[in-house]
């Protein structure tokens, strides 16, 4: 990626982040790279749009130095960068400034002399669903896309070793088969030690300071949706429709959606909702022609329904082909599709203090469609 140029294009209103090189490069290396820039400037702008932009041209620039020299990437950590590239001007504009020593160490992505009066490492394990459903109800497409999130109080230059259920780690062991998962496309953050996970599959690393996603894997498998969707349409004379959708849970009883949200194309002109619901409440988004059914918690093994009526002045047919399907969205607490589990977590500081590891398991909606006749 030698001799390359970041530019922030502003294309109608719309910007953009490109890259240029002087000889062939790898375009993932590249891909990735912008990315990571763009998360940067996230980290610092929270709203990364046109104004910001215009509104942090000195700090971008400021960044950009560091992240980026002579075309080769170094420093691209956030919480690094912001030990010594403030939003604050003033300190900006501070003589030879000195960078963190966390930038020339062999650990860059965590400064050294942390200290917490409580010990303690948050980890999410957080999975989401993506489904499509043909109108007769065939799973066309199915898969599950996981991350392992960690929030890390942790004082001192801790090691952390995770164990998770992995199959191929249960087969090295010579373990039961019977609860171990088999995980695909798996990244790391920087801070594990690739060599020992090839070589007996322990997730091994010191972890940065703070929130960031250990990993992220995928799961080709067959999934049932977990909030199944029944639509009815009537067409009444060309002049009214009425839908009923019914939405039942097919997860155990013990677990409970929250905030369900189901979304309904309706006719571009459809007018005069009347709407009428067995749990929620279902209201009318007329700038994106759909009827919004919200459902605060939907328990397993249940099933709503949801009726709507509406006008339709231009006495005209619509043509099915193309009608954009009903998408669905949920979040599910303590709950894994996959069956992916935490098994330990270790915690080993020369200090020897005791730190307190914590488990949450998240099921949230991905790209979960139903197509409609």
């Amino acid at each position: 990626m030698s001799a390359s140029a970041i530019f922030i294009l502003d294309l109608k209103g719309k910007w953009s982040v490109v890259a240029t090189t002087t000889k062939n490069s790898n375009a993932s290396l590249i891909y990735a790279f912008l990315y990571k820039i763009v998360q940067v400037f996230t980290e610092y702008f929270k709203e990364l749009e046109e104004e910001s932009i215009r509104d942090n041209f000195v700090i971008i620039y400021e960044l950009l130095d560091e992240i980026m020299d002579f075309g080769f990437p170094q420093t691209t950590d956030s919480k690094i960068l912001q030990e010594y590239i403030t939003q604050q001007g003033q300190k900006l504009e501070v003589a030879a400034p000195r960078p963190p020593a966390t930038v020339t160490n062999a650990v860059s992505w965590r400064s050294e002399g942390l200290k917490y009066k409580k010990n303690e490492v948050f980890i999410d394990v957080i999975e989401g669903v993506n489904v499509l459903v043909s109108a007769n109800g065939n799973v066309l497409q199915s898969e599950i896309v996981g991350s392992v999130k960690l929030r890390v109080f942790l004082s001192g230059m801790p090691e952390l070793r995770l164990g998770l259920n992995d199959k191929v780690l249960f087969e090295l062991t010579g373990r039961g088969k019977s609860k171990a998962v088999e995980m695909e496309d798996v990244k790391f953050h920087q801070c594990v030690r690739l060599s020992r996970f090839e070589n007996d599959r322990t997730i091994s690393f010191i972890p940065p300071d703070g929130d960031f996603e250990l990993m992220s894997y995928r799961l080709n498998i067959h999934v049932k949706p977990l909030i199944w969707i029944e639509s009815v349409i009537e067409k009444f004379s060309h002049s009214r429709v009425e839908y009923m959708i019914k939405a039942k849970s097919q997860f155990k009883k013990q677990s409970v959606a929250n905030n369900v949200e189901i979304v309904v194309p309706v006719p571009s002109d459809a007018d005069s909702p009347k709407f009428k619901t067995s749990m929620g409440s279902a209201k009318w988004v007329p700038e994106n022609n759909t009827v919004v059914w919200t459902i605060k918690s939907l328990p397993g093994g249940k099933e709503y329904l949801m009726r709507a009526h509406f006008g339709l002045p231009s006495v005209e047919n619509e043509n099915a082909e193309g009608k954009p399907p009903i998408s669905v969205k949920f979040e599910i607490p303590y709950f894994t599709v996959s069956g992916v589990q935490v098994r330990y977590m270790k915690i080993i500081e020369k200090s020897g203090y005791q730190a307190l590891p914590w488990v949450r398991y998240i099921t949230q909606s991905g790209d979960y469609q139903l197509r409609t006749h």
